[in-house]
């Protein structure tokens, strides 16, 4: 039987020399749908892998957290989007509504749910990049000219970032899209990945300088 010192000098030991415990780095976490997740392209080529590569290449030690769900909704998003907000996370990249406008769901029902996931994050001092979403005219132009609105609003009355629709310059394009005509290729995501950076890398800035 090992003597109740030898237990404690031992426990001791072995944590001198496995050092100083590094902090985990701050993340940044993409709550969004299929266009988050890689649907078709493998979540190593989706944007934030993209958006990963980028934070690497500025020596920016941040970590990218791919939370896209394939045929997400703001109403799904609602459901798991609390326990991705635990830790060290610094930036909330909002990507939903995509499949809201597909499915018709009210503007209101959306502004409501993106409105929750802002408030909550902001309360947790976290940052928050709201991106933009389109809503086909299939449920008729005045549904697509309110969801068109909606993200100017939310940004407006939480003051936050608004990337412009991210599929911007890659929809339509048949060099950056899947034959589906839904999804982007992973040169689509890249393209995505180019039209969030503007808007992401100076939270990045500011969330470095304040946890410095």
């Amino acid at each position: 039987m090992i003597h109740p010192f030898l237990t404690v000098l031992l426990a001791s030991v072995l944590a001198t020399s496995a050092g100083p415990q590094r902090a985990p780095r701050p993340r940044v976490v993409v709550l969004g749908d299929s266009l988050a997740s890689g649907r078709g392209i493998g979540v190593e080529h989706a944007f934030p892998a993209v958006l990963q590569q980028k934070l690497d290449e500025e020596g920016l030690e941040f970590e990218m957290v791919n939370a896209g769900v394939s045929g997400d909704t703001s109403t799904g998003a609602l459901r798991r989007y609390e326990r991705l907000l635990d830790g060290s996370v610094r930036i909330l990249v909002v990507e939903l509504g995509a499949n809201d406008g597909l499915r018709g769901v009210p503007v209101e029902r959306v502004k409501d749910n993106l409105s929750r996931i802002i408030e909550t994050a902001r309360s947790r001092g976290i940052a928050v990049l709201l991106c933009a979403m389109e809503a086909l005219p299939v449920h008729g132009w005045d549904y697509s000219v309110a969801f068109h609105k909606a993200y100017a609003a939310l940004a407006k009355e939480y003051d936050v970032p608004l990337v412009p629709f991210i599929m911007m310059n890659v929809i339509g394009n048949p060099d950056l899209m899947q034959p589906d005509h839904a999804h982007p290729n992973v040169a689509g995501a890249r393209a995505i990945a180019e039209n969030i950076w503007p808007y992401l890398k100076p939270l990045l800035a500011s969330k470095t300088a304040v946890h410095r």
